[in-house]
């Protein structure tokens, strides 16, 4: 009996240290994600000339970051309504953060392969697609699950109905979006190589010029579907272990698992946010304040100021008009040679 005391005992002890660590490692990388997206939030309430669409777009993406990150930090399993919060609060914001980025994944494609301007009368749908589906998959996932019951961990879902819910609710449209965007990116780049070809073609050096610089830019957004894969990897293969062997977790497991999903919000804020536009914007801010002795000896401060990339924010349209006007003079020359 003694033996069986200690033992459960030991077990118990462990078990909390487990949860502390995971706590730990959940409540840093929200912190983190929290820092990055409010940082976004606030260069898009303070810098009147980042209000564009399509840096609209990344912002609304970064506001549900912060509260993805926020309720996270909340949650804790020793109190019923902090449990709760997190369950529901941050299952709707995580889902909406990734739905987000399917809608900067449409406009683009839309603008580039599709050749529309229309794409800033999408901003009803866009919300509505949004928050009415991360609302209808919060709901769902209710069903079967034991949300807001103090536990080990507030994640946990009792029986198979509640864990096959939380995989068609949560991660069902999860790789649905990375898939959505890993194609929409692949044909946004595919019709920039026709684009440069094109223009190589022509020996139009400016053409060539102008469409390698959006290239450029494309091909580092191509990378962007991997944030979300990076961020969700981990807790998926978690997750579909829980369900093949319920009632055995791999502690490891879930320190990545909680670890990489927890920095979502700061790796969206880098990638999408932390764009030249923005680093402009902060430099002539700067520019405005500092004495020019200051100024003169801060060289990064200088190349940001007069840096000229294509980002997110005008991009769109310049590519758009760059793509149509060689697609315009190619088009004769390809005529007569058929």
């Amino acid at each position: 009996m003694a033996a069986s005391a200690l033992a459960a005992s030991s077990a118990a002890s462990q078990s909390m240290r487990n949860r502390e660590i995971l706590d730990a490692v959940g409540t840093t990388a929200a912190a983190l994600s929290l820092a990055g997206s409010s940082f976004i939030v606030l260069c898009y309430l303070l810098f009147r000339e980042l209000r564009k669409f399509s840096f609209k777009l990344v912002y609304f993406l970064a506001v549900a970051d912060m509260l993805c990150s926020l309720f996270t930090i909340m949650g804790g399993p020793a109190n019923a309504f902090y449990c709760f919060a997190h369950d529901y609060s941050a299952h709707f914001f995580c889902v909406a953060s990734f739905l987000w980025t399917t809608t900067i994944a449409f406009t683009l494609h839309r603008t580039v392969v599709k050749h529309k301007t229309d794409v800033e009368e999408f901003g009803f749908i866009f919300h509505l697609y949004v928050w009415g589906t991360s609302l209808v998959t919060t709901v769902l996932r209710s069903i079967g699950s034991d949300y807001g019951r103090p536990g080990t961990w507030c994640w946990i879902q009792q029986g198979s109905t509640g864990k096959i819910l939380h995989l068609i609710t949560f991660y069902l449209p999860l790789w649905g979006a990375i898939l959505y965007n890993g194609f929409t990116y692949y044909q946004v780049n595919r019709m920039l190589n026709n684009a440069t070809r094109m223009a190589v073609g022509m020996s139009d050096r400016s053409s060539q010029s102008d469409v390698r610089a959006d290239k450029k830019a494309f091909n580092r957004w191509g990378y962007y579907p991997l944030i979300l894969i990076g961020s969700w990897a981990f807790a998926t293969i978690n997750r579909l272990y829980d369900f093949a062997n319920p009632g055995h977790k791999i502690f490891w497991l879930s320190i990545l698992d909680i670890g990489f999903a927890g920095l979502m919000g700061l790796f969206n804020s880098i990638a999408y946010g932390f764009n030249s536009s923005v680093r402009r914007a902060i430099a002539e801010r700067i520019d405005m304040y500092l004495p020019e002795r200051i100024k003169r000896s801060l060289p990064t401060l200088s190349r940001l100021r007069s840096q000229q990339e294509n980002e997110l924010t005008s991009l769109i349209v310049e590519s758009n008009n760059t793509i149509t006007e060689t697609t315009m003079r190619v088009t004769p020359r390809s005529s007569l040679a058929g």
